[in-house]
């Protein structure tokens, strides 16, 4: 019988040279780190196959029980955790091509090639960091925006300024969260709002305190936020002078 010649040949000979290969022969002579993850509620491979391929191998190797999963991984949750698993163990084994260190004199440096769109390499201050834009902007959504990056120095700084006043007033603030949002809006008294020119950079800034505190220690930092100095540095005049290196 001719069922498209060739295609049926190669997939029938691949079939049954899966079934006369020994698996725990295989993995014995495997000769490479292997991790087995087996869920005790799979009832499809019983837990004595994974047995005999643990068995079989030779060190270095893994058993990770997966308790409540089944044999697909049909749980999103499993799913994931399943590939934290895989992609944290396997670091010890294989070698990643490192990335070029990316460094400069000053306090920030991006990089971005010609080829990754707008996903930008960062390095601030010791850390590295990955900026992005949104997909419905072009971006892959890899990191934070400009804007976003912006928004959170604002946050981060509200936070720790009402932090330090708090620490140096004695008062009892168990927990300061502020969240920050990013827009251009027009302008409340603008004479021209009909234009895009009437548009003003508008952070959006909500704090939420948590501690036993009263009436007049709430207003006094409300005031206090706004003295933070990425806070002053928005409302103030700047400069960016800028030269080809």
């Amino acid at each position: 019988m001719n069922l498209g010649g060739r295609p049926f040949t190669i997939k029938k000979q691949f079939l049954e040279d899966i079934e006369n290969q020994s698996l725990t022969e295989v993995t014995k002579n495997l000769g490479q780190a292997l991790l087995i993850m087996h869920s005790p509620q799979d009832r499809i491979v019983a837990i004595k196959n994974a047995e005999e391929l643990y068995s079989a191998a030779h060190h270095p190797k893994s058993f990770v029980s997966l308790d409540g999963a089944d044999h697909l991984l049909l749980r999103k949750e499993d799913s994931h955790y399943v590939g934290t698993i895989i992609s944290n163990w396997a670091k010890r084994y294989v070698n990643f091509q490192k990335s070029e260190e990316i460094s400069t004199t000053h306090q920030v440096i991006a990089s971005l090639d010609a080829a990754d769109g707008f996903t930008t390499l960062m390095k601030v201050g010791q850390h590295s960091m990955t900026a992005d834009e949104p997909v419905s902007y072009g971006g892959n959504d890899f990191g934070p925006s400009p804007y976003d990056f912006v928004s959170a120095g604002l946050s981060a700084c509200t936070a720790m300024t009402i932090r330090m006043y708090a620490k140096r007033k004695a008062w009892n603030l168990e927990n300061v969260e502020v969240h920050t949002s990013y827009s251009k809006v027009h302008a409340i008294d603008c004479e021209h709002c009909e234009t895009n020119t009437a548009k003003i950079d508008t952070f959006h800034r909500e704090i939420k305190l948590t501690g036993p505190l009263d009436g007049k220690q709430i207003e006094r930092i409300l005031q206090i936020a706004d003295k933070c100095p990425v806070h002053k540095t928005l409302h103030a005049t700047v400069q960016v002078i800028t030269k080809i290196i």
